[in-house]
């Protein structure tokens, strides 16, 4: 019988086996994740809210909220500069 897997880095290592542009796309992600984050922290720590530190540097809540998602695939370094 066949162990069933239960996380979703599991699953994609099944389905990918590991391959060469699974790992350049796994670490991608991985600084995606490591940037966002760490304007998340950055700004937390500072006792900013996304709205105040947007002031501070020029720009909108909303661009402040697509640097702190992983998720979002627009970002740039003059952004991440400021």
């Amino acid at each position: 019988m066949r162990r069933k897997l239960t996380s979703a880095v599991e699953i994609l290592d099944h389905l990918y086996n590991d391959g060469p542009q699974y790992q350049a796309d796994l670490e991608r992600e991985k600084s995606r994740v490591r940037a966002a984050c760490a304007i998340y922290d950055a700004r937390t720590a500072a006792g900013l809210t996304q709205a105040q530190l947007a002031e501070r540097v020029g720009t909108t809540q909303s661009a402040i909220a697509r640097l702190e998602d992983a998720d979002y695939e627009g970002h740039t370094l003059r952004m991440l500069d400021r």
